[in-house]
């Protein structure tokens, strides 16, 4: 197993990482678990992220870059402190989806992976989050909003923009 002298993770995390590269045949199928891990905890993918778990999993970082490219839940620029996430899949979309996703759009003043000026949101359109039965649906970070409508959807950025949303602490 590969050493790392310093982190840039916290040593709980960093401790996860330890034991992630020992569950898996190949170090490199650990890449993943610990990319999402990384973002999870710095907020996205950074190059320094990159070359860490590069590092950690004996790989170059291009090869971390490869994998990184391909998969569209990972960012390598911060979101907002709000991640607005618009299903538009099928259900949704049969449901008014491009239309939330639109007056999203419209409300926030950003596009699909933009983040407003003031960094407090980020609003992102994406496949299936696995509320169909409950379409359109919307995530806001880890909180599901279902049977939206655009009315539905300005209180529910307004709850957040007073820091009273579903996982404001």
């Amino acid at each position: 197993m590969s050493t790392v002298a310093t982190t840039i993770f916290s040593p709980e995390l960093a401790a996860r990482f330890d034991h992630l590269v020992t569950i898996y045949p190949l170090k490199r199928s650990a890449l993943i678990p610990m990319l999402l891990y990384a973002q999870d905890e710095i907020g996205y993918v950074s190059d320094a992220v990159v070359h860490e778990l590069a590092a950690r999993l004996d790989l170059f970082d291009l090869d971390v870059r490869n994998v990184l490219s391909y998969y569209s839940m990972l960012r390598t620029a911060p979101a907002g402190k709000y991640n607005v996430q618009v299903c538009t899949n099928i259900s949704c979309m049969l449901r008014g989806g491009y239309e939330i996703l639109d007056h999203c759009k419209a409300t926030l003043g950003i596009s699909h992976k933009g983040v407003t000026r003031d960094g407090l949101f980020s609003l992102e359109e994406v496949e299936c989050i696995g509320a169909c039965c409950w379409a359109p649906a919307m995530q806001v970070n880890y909180d599901f909003h279902d049977d939206l409508t655009p009315v539905k959807v300005d209180q529910i950025l307004d709850e957040y923009r007073r820091g009273q949303g579903k996982d404001v602490k």
